[in-house]
């Protein structure tokens, strides 16, 4: 009996529906007393979620995803992997529950905070200089295409998400603080200042101890967000008193954006005002998380559900830092990779360490196509579980490339290829009906792989001479594949000689044969499928080729 998408959520492995399944048991438990939980859980778990959400009025309210976004600098690979991993959460809890209960994805960001200082790489740093510890939203832009640094910075980031489709809701820091919407929050937390204090200080070294205060007053004098003590509180008037350095002792209201939090308790306000369900942050965050939830309990709210994802490191195994630049930007992969693969990375194992570096984007993009050709023929079973389906949210593609990334890196090294006009010349030999409007992604695939070759593969090229076996071998190819019926483009056919010639000068194992080819014709220790490689360059040139590699002169 074929089971429906509920019940293959809910037996799914992959991590985004072991979430999803977090996520709801946390929603239950949040929402309702523990009978009801067990009522509502069983209707969600026949596929009843509609009857359940007319049942319990608690659970009508959208389940709230949150992922944050520090904009003091642009957008970045940290920014695309929360956002994308969060998503595939979302589609999870959706599928999970029928797609019948609501959600909500927001993005926040944390455009109140004083900039601290001026970032590398931006123009009139003068001018930044000139702000520094003012309100990101306050910081003029020294772009000067906005109202503010902050502005800027946020309309990078909402370009960026939508540029990737994602589906969400910006939230801006500045604007919930002065619109009154977090006052409520605010006033709960000057009430508990002590509780709070008593969860913050510990995590202090002596001397922040002495000065620490979660409230970072927004000075009248200078509008600098202000590290100073508190010095007095007046619960009933909703006020601070403090010491200003340009205006001695002042007091202002704790609401209507007068005020900041320091990051900690903020993050723990945003969640109880907001009512957030789930937010994932980076191993690096696993104290700050136990820190916030601390906080967050204190103000009367519930901690969000979530989970720790590993860091990505550099190609030396070294954490990635902003600072160092040793890491890979987004625009540096989306000139090499599809924004498919880059999914299709940030999908695996989250919660182990992985390389980012330009030698992962070539067999992320052909993962990410043998996982769309497997999804054809998977149980359905299998495929909720194939990245592919988190990736487009159940509606994967049906078709993708006809061929690799890497059968496209060695043709273009082969054909000397420098446009994709040059690359297109051959398909059409090999796929006559292809064009760049009928293979969308091919051409995309084609124009990365000029750049992939150019930049890593050509300076890397080393090619060797062929052993006495080898060559004669080579020859015996050569003479084989021109016995061919001429303009054949058959790769199984090219194959099964080229496996026949490996067999018949004894290479056992054959991969060694595969490896002379490799070495000897593309200068590689790795290559594509040589069939289909020479199905698309051609007979008449891969037997030019071989007969050039077995006399020595590619290595020459």
């Amino acid at each position: 009996m074929l089971k429906n998408l509920e019940t293959l959520a809910a037996e799914a492995k992959s991590w985004p529906f072991e979430q999803a399944r977090n996520l709801l048991a946390h929603v239950l438990k949040k929402r309702l007393a523990e009978a009801d939980r067990a009522r509502a859980a069983a209707m969600i778990a026949a596929g009843r979620t509609d009857e359940a959400l007319a049942t319990f009025e608690a659970l009508r309210r959208p389940v709230i995803l949150e992922t944050g976004y520090g904009p003091s600098g642009l957008p970045h690979m940290g920014t695309f992997g929360e956002v994308a991993r969060t998503t595939m959460v979302r589609n999870a809890f959706r599928a999970l529950t029928g797609d019948h209960w609501p959600t909500r994805l927001i993005a926040f960001s944390d455009d109140m905070d004083g900039l601290r200082k001026v970032p590398e790489g931006i123009p009139n740093p003068e001018m930044l200089t000139e702000d520094l510890h003012k309100p990101l939203t306050v910081v003029r832009d020294p772009f000067g295409t906005h109202e503010s640094f902050g502005a800027h910075n946020n309309a990078r980031l909402r370009t960026f998400l939508d540029g990737f489709g994602f589906e969400y809701e910006f939230l801006s820091s500045t604007e919930q603080y002065r619109s009154g919407r977090f006052d409520q929050t605010l006033l709960t937390l000057l009430e508990r200042f002590d509780a709070v204090q008593a969860i913050m200080l510990p995590t202090l070294g002596p001397e922040r101890r002495e000065t620490y205060s979660p409230f970072l007053p927004v000075s009248p004098a200078t509008g600098h967000v202000l590290q100073v003590p508190t010095l007095s509180r007046d619960v009933l008037a909703g006020t601070i008193t403090f010491e200003d350095p340009s205006a001695g002792t002042t007091t202002v209201p704790v609401t209507g954006g007068h005020v900041k939090l320091q990051w900690k308790p903020d993050w723990a306000m945003r969640w109880t005002a907001l009512d957030v369900d789930y937010e994932m942050s980076g191993k690096d965050l696993i104290e700050s998380v136990r820190e916030s939830s601390k906080v967050c309990r204190a103000l009367g709210g519930t901690p969000p559900e979530g989970f720790n994802y590993e860091l990505f490191l550099d190609v030396e195994g070294r954490k990635i830092s902003k600072s160092k630049g040793n890491g890979l930007t987004m625009e540096q992969w989306l000139r090499y990779g599809t924004p498919e693969s880059l999914s299709w990375y940030m999908f695996q194992s989250p919660k182990s360490a992985k390389s980012l570096h330009f030698n992962v984007i070539p067999r992320a993009i052909d993962d990410y196509l043998a996982a769309i050709e497997a999804y054809k023929t998977q149980d359905p079973s299998k495929q909720i579980d194939n990245a592919v389906w988190s990736i487009h949210a159940g509606s994967p593609p049906t078709h993708t490339s006809p061929v690799s990334f890497a059968l496209l890196l060695n043709l273009v090294g082969v054909a000397n290829a420098s446009n994709k006009a040059q690359l297109w010349a051959y398909f059409a030999r090999y796929l006559p009906e292809a064009t760049p409007e009928s293979e969308p992604l091919l051409d995309q695939l084609m124009e990365r792989a000029l750049n992939y070759y150019e930049d890593f593969v050509k300076p890397t090229k080393s090619y060797r001479l062929p052993d006495e076996r080898e060559k004669t071998a080579l020859l015996d190819l050569a003479e084989r594949l021109r016995a061919l019926p001429e303009g054949t483009t058959d790769g199984e056919l090219i194959q099964g000689e080229v496996y026949a010639v490996g067999k018949a000068h004894g290479f056992e194992p054959l991969r060694g044969w595969f490896a002379a080819l490799y070495e000897v014709l593309l200068g590689a220790s790795q290559g594509p499928r040589f069939g289909s490689f020479a199905a698309i360059y051609g007979l008449g040139q891969t037997v030019a080729l071989i007969e050039a590699g077995a006399r020595g002169e590619l290595a020459g």
